[in-house]
């Protein structure tokens, strides 16, 4: 209210001297002047108060958008918008000089906000190296002494799918993970769709994070504190940049929005299929055969890690045993690698002997 009040009594003064000029203007030796003040003082009153109210929102809404961005970025975007308006200032005073006219204080008014927008905006992109650069780290930007600033940030993908499970019972999230409110929310969903395959991961990944807790993996998981961005991916995005921490993901859209960003992320899936063990054609595997596959005549086995390995014209060997087979080629899956392979040369010679 104090706000309002203030800028509401300054826009009356500046209408009521605007009203003054104008009854002035029409006629100076009657009353023209005074009924030009109150007119001007009368309306400015009430577009002062409407003025102020909108521009107060706007602050608390601009306020409330900065609330949790680092003060290192707010300093270094100031400084840059400042730089930005007097470099625009800079050139275009010649210009002033020279013409003195409204084109040229109109070009160098543009200048400068280009400039000024410009600087806030690199600023805001590039504020913990400029602070890093200008030696203010330790007061603007300190560096977080929680273990919990080594984290990973993990999105939906990446609690849906097996990676983190195998990183956490191998002893490599020391650190923890930490996944945000609204992660949590969509995965528990997604496990309540009617969707099988959906609702399947989903509880899969919600009965990891329960399983790593049990590893004594720290899992914690952040409110949601962006409640003014709607896309999962930029709220993402956003809470890594104001938390430092690095993107755990299996999800391509994220991983190239976040080199857009200039954010670092782990791409879980290209982790594993980094790891995952190479299977070149050719190569001899034994499996056992559990079920039919989705071709005619094929069968469908797993590695031990738990791969699919489809072998065609190899249904009669269901439930058979131990059978030998030559891998003809692999493709990888948002489940792993999927292997195709054929029956093995001394099976099908055994099987052709079995039938003379």
């Amino acid at each position: 209210m104090i706000f309002v009040e203030g800028f509401r009594l300054l826009f009356v003064l500046a209408g009521s001297v605007f009203g003054l000029e104008v009854g002035r203007s029409v006629d100076n030796r009657s009353y023209a002047p005074v009924v030009g003040l109150l007119i001007g003082a009368a309306v400015s009153y009430v577009l002062g108060g409407v003025g102020g109210r909108l521009i107060d929102k706007g602050l608390q809404r601009a306020v409330f958008q900065f609330r949790n961005t680092p003060p290192g970025e707010i300093f270094a975007s100031s400084i840059m918008t400042t730089t930005g308006t007097l470099l625009g200032l800079v050139i275009g005073l010649p210009l002033l000089v020279l013409f003195r006219s409204g084109y040229a204080l109109l070009i160098t008014a543009v200048v400068s906000w280009v400039l000024a927008t410009f600087g806030w905006r690199l600023g805001s992109v590039k504020g913990r190296q400029i602070v890093a650069a200008a030696g203010l780290s330790r007061i603007l930007a300190p560096t977080p002494d929680s273990p919990r600033a080594h984290a990973l940030l993990v999105d939906g993908s990446a609690v849906m799918d097996r990676y983190l499970l195998v990183l956490g019972r191998s002893g490599l999230l020391p650190s923890g993970l930490v996944i945000p409110q609204f992660v949590v929310d969509h995965v528990r969903s997604v496990a309540q769709s009617p969707d099988p395959v959906g609702s399947r991961r989903a509880r899969r990944g919600l009965e990891s994070l329960e399983a790593l807790r049990e590893m004594a993996v720290p899992v914690h998981v952040a409110p949601d504190e962006l409640p003014e961005v709607d896309d999962p991916t930029t709220k993402l995005l956003t809470l890594a940049r104001r938390t430092g921490l690095r993107i755990g993901t299996c999800s391509t859209v994220v991983v190239d929005e976040a080199a857009v960003w200039e954010l670092p992320v782990v791409d879980l899936r290209n982790v594993a299929h980094e790891l995952s063990p190479d299977h070149p054609p050719g190569e001899r595997l034994a499996i056992e055969l559990v079920k039919e596959g989705r071709q005619a005549r094929q069968a469908v086995g797993y590695l031990p890690d738990g791969d699919m390995v489809v072998v065609n014209d190899a249904i009669h060997l269901i439930g058979q045993g131990i059978v030998s087979v030559n891998v003809l080629s692999t493709r990888p899956t948002s489940q792993g690698v999927m292997v195709f392979a054929r029956l093995g040369a001394d099976r099908s010679a055994d099987l052709e002997g079995a039938g003379r």
